[in-house]
């Protein structure tokens, strides 16, 4: 009897997974691995990468994370949203940002000094590891600010994985953010 052939996902996470590592780490890139087909078929991000080091110190993170760009600007500050309405911005005009992916699983418990852990082991905005990587969002994203400085502070997407392979996504930010304007 043939073995059954494994789904696109499956035979994505299999194909991404680190050989040598033990298999709690192998569960973690394994999620990351699924966020990643998931941002990158669902919801048409481009330069997507898994990082396992802080781009600060080069120590490991405490799990892995996911970074890309987004078809359109998740997150737009609210100072920064009446300079728009002001200048009358259409959303195609609004630059892309680079951001960082949190995947967790539904089952984990997640508490305030592991969000910090997380947040002390990152840069405001993630940098492309590859030059294709940047040469890709040379021509995506628009050369509005300096690299590595935004409104709010830092910030990520919180992508939460169920046991059904649904993936929702939260905006969480390090710190207090001013609300936006009604």
């Amino acid at each position: 009897m043939e073995k059954p052939r494994l789904s696109a996902l499956s035979s994505f996470i299999e194909i991404s997974e680190p050989a040598e590592v033990p298999i709690v780490d192998r569960q973690q890139h394994a999620l990351a691995a699924q966020v990643l087909h998931n941002l990158r078929f669902q919801h048409d991000w481009t330069s997507l990468q898994v990082h396992t080091q802080s781009p600060i110190d080069k120590r490991p993170l405490p799990k892995p994370l996911v970074s890309g760009l987004p078809p359109h600007r998740i997150y737009v500050h609210p100072d920064e949203q009446i300079e728009m309405l002001k200048q009358n911005f259409q959303e195609k005009d609004i630059p892309l940002e680079r951001e960082w992916v949190l995947p967790t699983h539904l089952r984990e418990k997640w508490s305030l000094r592991k969000f910090a852990e997380v947040f002390d082991s990152i840069t405001e905005v993630p940098i492309a590891a590859e030059k294709e990587n940047r040469r890709e969002e040379q021509k995506d994203v628009a050369e509005t600010k300096a690299i590595g400085s935004r409104r709010g502070g830092k910030r990520l997407l919180l992508a939460t994985a169920g046991d059904d392979s649904t993936i929702v996504y939260y905006v969480v930010h390090d710190g207090i953010v001013k609300p936006r304007q009604n």
